[in-house]
């Protein structure tokens, strides 16, 4: 982990390290028989971590968890309570150990890093340092044209309509979703983190539809960058390393090679 903070660190860039997954642990627990577990392990490793960095300056930043989700339905009384603990544990834990991190930027997630979730539910922890802490959701909506593993939907955008299009989370839904965050965070003053967006590709397509999949793609990729830029979200795009059939990777972890050279330029380029 240092290798590759440093590496960003070196260059001039930001890094956050985060907790992923790891089998989930934390991720797939925010329920009371598992509260107290959860939180003794969250505390010791965000201890650990912290104490490790604790002289690194305000370009490491320190994420506390991920999606964190009984199911995928609306979240529980419950499930809000434990999930917040987590991210008030995270607080505590990183604040404890003095050192840069008394001041360092830090970043908690709302129940599963959903939007409308973060607007219905979420309460940011309490943090003895003032204005240090910015709130955490992700974007993958339509699904069925992002993420699933399905080709059904593959199109996306003005320039489609009828089969291979999604009937839901066109560019109206997506100007709507981050205006609500805009409304409800950063017009408050709490910075947020777009940590996830992307949309996985299909390179299994027939020539003609991988063609107009990959328009598409590209199309939806600069809109949902531009459009969180406009509301005052930081994007992060998930690149999950491979980067041919439903993957959405996109440089050679190996070699630096740019593959998807036209999906780094939507992105890049909604940015000026």
């Amino acid at each position: 982990v240092k290798e590759v903070v440093d590496y960003c660190i070196d260059n001039n860039m930001y890094a956050i390290i985060n907790i992923h997954w790891d089998g989930g642990w934390l991720e797939e627990n925010p329920t009371y028989d598992k509260q107290v577990e959860v939180n003794k392990k969250q505390k010791a490793l965000w201890e650990q971590i912290a104490v490790y960095f604790r002289d690194y300056d305000e370009h490491l930043l320190f994420a506390g968890t991920n999606e964190v989700h009984a199911n995928y339905n609306t979240p529980s009384a419950e499930n809000i309570e434990v999930q917040q603990s987590y991210n008030q544990t995270f607080i505590n834990a990183v604040r404890s150990t003095g050192g840069k991190n008394t001041w360092r930027n830090l970043i908690v997630q709302s129940y599963n890093t959903n939007i409308d979730y973060a607007v219905n539910y979420m309460k940011m922890p309490t943090d003895p340092t003032a204005n240090r802490i910015m709130a955490e959701v992700h974007y993958y909506d339509p699904y069925d044209f992002t993420l699933a593993e399905e080709n059904t939907i593959f199109l996306w955008g003005k320039d489609f309509s009828g089969a291979g299009v999604s009937t839901w989370g066109q560019e109206d839904w997506a100007d709507t979703q981050f205006g609500k965050i805009k409304t409800n965070f950063v017009d408050k003053g709490i910075p947020v983190i777009l940590g996830e967006y992307a949309a996985t590709l299909r390179a299994s397509l027939s020539t003609a539809d991988y063609a107009n999949h990959v328009k598409a793609r590209n199309y939806y990729l600069n809109y949902i960058t531009k459009v969180a830029v406009q509301n005052g979200l930081v994007p992060v795009y998930w690149d999950n390393g491979p980067t041919g059939d439903k993957a959405s990777g996109l440089f050679n972890r190996t070699t630096g090679e740019q593959v998807h050279i036209d999906a780094i330029n939507a992105i890049i380029s909604a940015g000026k």
